[in-house]
């Protein structure tokens, strides 16, 4: 096996496990990619730095990278990358098994990985999405499902779900499998009514194909993961921060998804599913008692408070979040809220506030576990100076 490097369907997963070394590193890789030109054949080597880029872009918007990027999946070469390099002896072996996976899928994918964070960059990908699968190549075409699950994690928008639901019965198979496998991800931990019942569709759909069976299942255990109390999605702090541990389970099953066939499908390699545990997060809020306002709380003693599960049911608004950056006074910071008791649980997008002015939290943002403090009131002022 030492003799064929290149048809080891891991090799590229280990391609990512040297990217994420550099994740959100920015140029700090410069010196390990001129390395890899010199030492790689070409063919790797431009993969390998590829992935390079990506991992250390990741999450930045970075338009010079995402021009570089489409430049690549825009590419048309007039020969397959298996005939550069070939040897005599290799004639006899499928076409298919002989070139490393071609660095165009994954400029498909690190287009999601960089512009993930915006808002605004992420609708202008589909955009462009849309015209890589109208002409793009076919290498290009099966990673677009992937790329467009990337962008949406956990948010199963209805023009998402919609594209997703067309690729899912495309005539070349890798892409309905990876568009099948997209819309687990796209809805994952959300019990969403439709993608569920898109689903139950396409496994009658696909009851006498195997592989596509069992992405619908996949895609089904996904949809309804955790009962719908757990995220993939790993931006956090009010979709401010990104969680290098989540970010680096998704990447891994959705590298293998570029070559499901050999990783996904197969029978030594399909445990890379379990990969995604390091994404997974509960999507609830809980108040827990932090004691009254102005006293000060240690490390061990926040920690003892979380350990001993203490609950504090308070009144919290639910909404859609609503940017309040350079605003005056205190503007609202949700929109189209509605009151629940905790604990609650919340959306990819959304955003929550204490609906109660007796309680103040410890943080700044609403997410997960919160300790909140009972603020002092005029009587209780009173009562302390009469002491």
């Amino acid at each position: 096996k030492a003799k064929e490097p290149a048809h080891d369907p891991m090799l590229h997963l280990l391609s990512l496990g040297l990217g994420l070394l550099f994740l959100n590193c920015g140029s700090k890789y410069d010196a390990t990619m001129e390395i890899l030109k010199t030492m790689l054949h070409p063919t790797l080597a431009s993969y390998v730095t590829t992935v390079l880029e990506v991992c250390a872009y990741a999450g930045s918007g970075n338009v010079l990278m995402i021009q570089k990027l489409l430049t690549l999946c825009g590419e048309h070469p007039e020969e397959a990358p298996a005939a550069e390099g070939r040897d005599n002896d290799d004639e006899d072996r499928p076409k298919d098994k002989l070139a490393f996976p071609a660095h165009q899928p994954l400029a498909v994918l690190g287009l999601s990985l960089v512009g993930m964070s915006e808002d605004i960059g992420s609708e202008m990908l589909l955009r462009s999405f849309e015209h890589l699968l109208q002409y793009g190549e076919p290498c290009v075409r099966k990673a677009i499902p992937l790329a467009v699950a990337l962008l949406c994690v956990s948010q199963p928008k209805v023009g998402i779900v919609d594209m997703l639901s067309r690729l899912s019965h495309d005539t070349d198979p890798e892409v309905a499998q990876n568009a099948i496998f997209a819309l687990g991800i796209a809805s994952a931990g959300t019990n969403n009514a439709r993608v569920a019942n898109i689903l139950r569709q396409l496994s009658g759909y696909y009851y006498k194909d195997p592989s596509a069976l069992f992405m619908v299942r996949i895609a089904q255990g996904l949809a309804h993961m955790g009962k719908g109390l757990l995220t993939l999605s790993p931006h956090h702090s009010d979709r401010l921060l990104i969680s290098n541990v989540a970010l680096s389970g998704l990447l891994v099953v959705l590298f293998a998804g570029l070559d499901m066939s050999s990783t996904l499908l197969s029978r030594k390699h399909h445990v890379l599913l379990y990969v995604l545990s390091t994404a997974m997060n509960p999507r609830m809020l809980m108040t827990l008692d932090g004691g009254e306002a102005g006293k000060e709380l240690s490390a061990e003693e926040a920690a003892e408070v979380c350990a001993l599960n203490k609950p504090l049911p308070i009144s919290a608004r639910v909404g859609e979040a609503v940017d309040v950056v350079a605003q005056a006074g205190k503007p609202k910071t949700v929109t189209g809220f509605q009151t629940h008791v905790t604990p609650v649980l919340l959306n990819t997008l959304d955003r929550a506030e204490l609906g109660t002015d007796e309680y103040e939290p410890v943080t700044g943002v609403l997410e997960g576990f919160v300790l909140v403090k009972k603020v002092k009131g005029d009587d209780d002022l009173a009562a302390k100076k009469k002491e």
